[in-house]
């Protein structure tokens, strides 16, 4: 259909996600503009309905971004955070039983001395409450849909998406067009896989010189428990069963606030049975003679997933290209082992705003922020990645026995002496490609839930609160329909159909013969799909703002 010209607005930065790094991205700008005297305007745009509405963590939260960005939060009395870290307990995993492992095997970058159990999604509506006190506009419900650029190739901003297209591709009634934001710079803190993320990596080919990405899906439930199993401050982190060796990941068991229980599970998208359901294994997980006990006369509250950037040091690609940046977990800012990235996120945001404000002060525009890329790797945040650089790498390799107790050695020797024995390895296979036909592996079979304990999707996605407008166009675009049958499902038995923790995908028996189903109103936003489809035939795309999970808590 033709479409009418779009409406523009002018700022001096656009920011893309309001999520921890965006957000101190505006506060920062904001900030830095008020000391100089001089006035910046700062807009975010969001996908979700509101601030939060999308953000999804565990959360133990290492404060050291937030006490740089307000560093007076602490004495708010609206403050996100109020449950300090008291114990931390790591275990192992068998069959039926477990071990656990003394702090004392741990270096002191795994410790949670100091940290805050919480929600991550409150933070950012609490950093969202302080960015606005500062006179950033935020537009929740409008994600940006579309990269602007000028004649030279520079970016100059983006378009959000057009409302009221019909699933047919035709505009209905109610039919509005999205909105152009120009700016100097263009900040994108989108999140793990962000949709325009992906694009500007592929047209600047900001990786070639980085390893590629590595991703693990984080399931999670919030549970309100019983007053004699709620210990306020435990932290608890296990690896092990219900995966087996060559399948890293863990979990994750958190005690805060109102009686209220964070668990999850994570699954590292690089295993290779394509039978096997990072949803599955965690419901499993909850069965454990260690685990269950804590569940019993508890509550089911919420529930949300999410894909997790796992590559690290050596992933990170180039952040800078002619008119912005990649912050957060755009950029791919996680430590794996810690299971923390938001307070790298602030602190790349708070970089960045650096980078930017400098430029702002010298006139130019649409260039590159080259002393936001120089600086990173030196900064606080390079140097909590490169400790820790050889960890994930040596799980895949060796199966989380050896390659863990590999991986403690290596940041042992980081720590102490400020070196390792391996240099800087590789990740080897992108994770979509370790998938294995069928035919080549044991399929798994999972137990029916209880509904007490364990759960399906659909009655989980209910948790989330997800929502999506029917009538319009599939926001989950496969590429080639009959490569998706002739080989996700005839040569890999349709993994999607078990990675997806939502229930969009199923092949249907429809007169004899499977048929894809995408039911796209499931969808959670996680993103699984995008990384693990073994051909890379899938392609998520923002769908009409403000679709999507609305987490509370999360």
């Amino acid at each position: 259909m033709e479409l009418p010209e779009r409406e523009a607005m002018d700022f001096d930065v656009v920011i893309v996600g309001a999520g921890p790094a965006g957000l101190a991205a505006a506060i920062q700008l904001k900030q830095l503009a008020a000391e100089a005297g001089t006035e910046v305007s700062v807009v975010v745009v969001e996908k979700g309905s509101e601030v939060g509405a999308h953000i999804l963590s565990g959360a133990v939260i290492d404060p050291s971004g937030l006490d740089t960005l307000v560093p007076d939060w602490r004495e708010d009395p609206d403050r996100p955070l109020k449950t300090e870290v008291v114990k931390d307990e790591f275990m192992f995993l068998g069959p039926a039983g477990g071990i656990s492992m003394p702090n004392i095997a741990f270096p002191k970058l795994m410790s949670n001395h100091g940290n805050f159990v919480g929600s991550l999604s409150n933070v950012t509506k609490y950093l969202g409450r302080k960015a606005e006190e500062l006179g950033v506009e935020i537009y929740p419900g409008f994600p940006a849909a579309e990269i602007l650029y000028d004649e030279a190739g520079a970016v100059v901003g983006v378009a959000t998406g057009d409302l009221g297209v019909a699933r047919s591709g035709e505009a209905r009634d109610d039919f509005t067009r999205g909105m152009e934001l120009r700016a100097k710079y263009t900040v994108f803190g989108e999140g793990a896989r962000g949709s325009l993320t992906k694009k500007l990596i592929d047209r600047y080919r900001l990786n070639q010189h980085s390893d590629h990405q590595k991703y693990g899906l984080g399931v999670k439930e919030l549970w309100q428990v019983k007053p004699e199993k709620f210990r306020p401050g435990l932290v608890q982190h296990s690896m092990g069963w219900p995966l087996p060796n060559k399948a890293g990941g863990g979990s994750w068991l958190y005690h805060f606030d109102d009686h209220l229980v964070s668990v999850g599970f994570v699954t590292h998208l690089n295993y290779e049975n394509p039978t096997l359901s990072p949803f599955e294994e965690f419901q499993r997980f909850k069965t454990h003679p260690m685990i269950r006990d804590v569940f019993e006369g508890a509550k089911r509250i919420g529930y949300g997933a999410r894909a997790i950037m796992e590559g690290g040091w050596q992933s990170v690609p180039k952040l800078v290209f002619p008119g912005g940046c990649l912050v957060g977990d755009s950029a791919g800012f996680v430590n794996v082992p810690r299971i923390k990235g938001s307070h790298n996120a602030v602190l790349s945001g708070m970089q960045a705003a650096g980078a930017i404000h400098e430029a702002l002060a010298a006139g130019r525009a649409q260039d590159e922020l080259t002393s936001y890329e120089e600086g990173w790797r030196s900064s606080p945040i390079g140097y909590d990645l490169k400790r820790v650089r050889n960890v994930k790498p040596l799980w895949s390799k060796y199966g989380t026995l050896v390659g863990v107790g590999l991986g403690g050695l290596d940041m042992w020797l980081n720590e102490l002496a400020g070196l390792s024995l391996f240099g800087t390895l590789s990740h080897g296979k992108p994770d979509y490609a370790c998938t294995k036909p069928l035919k080549d592996v044991k399929p798994i079979k999972y137990p029916r839930p209880d509904g007490v304990l364990t759960f399906d999707r659909l009655s989980s996605v209910y948790l989330s609160n997800t929502n999506h407008e029917e009538d319009q166009p599939v926001h989950l675009q496969v590429k080639d329909m009959g490569l998706q049958k002739a080989s996700e499902h005839d040569v890999f038995g349709g993994p999607s159909a078990r990675y997806c923790p939502a229930g969009v995908y199923e092949w249907v028996e429809e007169g004899g013969a499977p048929r894809y189903q995408i039911n796209a109103q499931n969808c959670v936003h996680c993103k699984t799909c995008d990384i693990k489809d073994p051909n890379q035939n899938i392609n998520w795309v923002t769908p009409e703002g403000p679709g999507g999970p609305n987490y509370v808590n999360m």
